[in-house]
Formats: structure tokens, sequence, C-alpha cells
């Protein structure tokens, strides 16, 4: 699997007791692989669950953090933050995806690990919601489950059994920077899919891996990865 130093540096066990899916904080490190990000910055970590990402964001580069989720209290990521000496620059927020607190063109920065493809999918959330809160020239990074192609029922074949509702949320990189594109909002900078899909989703031995991943044999289960910057700025 491809080397993530920065994720290294931070207690497995610590990791694998706050993850809700596959390991976060090496998604993250993926992810900033394609941002500029900056100490003073402001991210909207949108639907954090246990607030790591955020921890780490705040860590490695010195940015003030909103840790957005619906389904975490925030009191209890406070915790975390204060445990991990960051509560002076990262702040949790609980808020529904649809119904933010945040001013327009309040964010440097806005990313999602592992959430955005649970309310992302409708085409009006991008440029009606999502879009309006960072500024011209800001950026977006995401990385979320998808296939490495589309699928006309929707979902590989041999995976029918194991198929649950909220898969038909899974997408290729290029449907996703379609969506996007045809918005005129952004210029996308990269979409991937991410190396080593299954070695990332089976890299915590704490967690057995899902189903669906240890029946994909052809590996068309992926996780896949966009940058874009808001046109307005000083492109």
């Amino acid at each position: 699997m491809k080397k993530y130093p920065r994720t290294e540096k931070y207690d497995a066990n610590w990791i694998s007791e706050n993850a809700m899916g596959p390991n976060p904080i090496i998604l993250m490190e993926e992810l900033c692989e394609n941002l500029d990000l900056r100490p003073g910055m402001k991210v909207l970590d949108m639907g954090c669950g246990k607030g790591i990402t955020s921890v780490f964001l705040a860590k490695e580069f010195g940015v003030t953090v909103f840790a957005n989720d619906l389904w975490v209290k925030p009191t209890d990521n406070l915790r975390r933050f204060e445990a991990a000496g960051v509560a002076n620059n990262v702040f949790p927020i609980r808020a529904e995806a649809h119904v933010l607190p945040y001013a327009n063109e309040f964010f440097d920065v806005a990313v999602s690990i592992d959430s955005y493809h649970y309310y992302g999918t409708d085409e009006t959330y991008f440029p009606c919601v999502y879009s309006k809160l960072v500024k011209p020239g800001g950026q977006f990074g995401i990385v979320s489950p998808g296939f490495t192609r589309e699928f006309e029922n929707g979902f590989p074949e041999d995976m029918k059994e194991l198929f649950a509702e909220d898969m038909f949320t899974f997408h290729s990189h290029m449907w996703w920077r379609k969506l996007w594109e045809k918005t005129g909002i952004v210029n996308i900078i990269t979409s991937y899919d991410i190396e080593d899909t299954h070695g990332i989703w089976c890299s915590d031995f704490a967690h057995k891996p899902d189903d669906f991943i240890i029946a994909d044999k052809n590996k068309v289960v992926t996780l896949i990865a966009m940058v874009a910057i808001k046109k307005g700025g000083n492109e």
C-alpha cells in the first residue's frame, strides 16, 4: 500500500477507536496532497464523524477547522479536540447538510471524507448549498466510496445480494466530475480512483472489512478523490 507519512505519526489505536469507515486519516492525507492548505485558512470538515480528520487538519496545516457532523454529539467531539490539544482552532458543530449555519463565502476550503455521497448526489446540492459556502478562488475536496465505472443497473451483478440502499450513492469519479463541472461554478483540478482502495479498507485490523469489499473480486469498488477550485478568484 502507498505510504502515508503524516498518518504514521498518529496512534493506530486512536484511529481505529474513532474511525467510522475506511481509515479517515489516510483518506484526508491523500486528499490534502491535492489541496493548497496554509495556516490561518478557515476549513469546513463536512461530515467529520468523531472529528479525527479535523484534528489532522489543524495539527498538520495550522488551519482553523469547523468540524460539522449530524450524528456525533459536538460535546463528545470537543472532548476529543481538547485531548488532542487543538480545541482553540477546531470547533465542533452539529448541523444537517442542507441547513448549515455558515455565511456565504465564509470558508477558504471545504472538505468531506466518506460523507459527501450521502447528500451530494442531489443535483441541486452543490450549486444551491455547498458551493455557496466557499469564497471565490477557494477549494473543495471530497473522498467518497464509489465504483471504477458506472453500472447499467446501478450495481455490479456479482454483488447484487450484498447491495445496500446507500450503495446507490456509489459512482465513478467521472460521474462526480461531470456533476460539478456542469454547474459552471468550479474548475476541477483532479478526480481519480485512490490507489489500493482494498488495502485502505482492510488496513484497520480492529474492524472486519465490509462484506461487499470481501466479495469484490473484480475490484470495482473504489474510493474516489476529487478537488476543485471555485471560479471568480485570481485564477
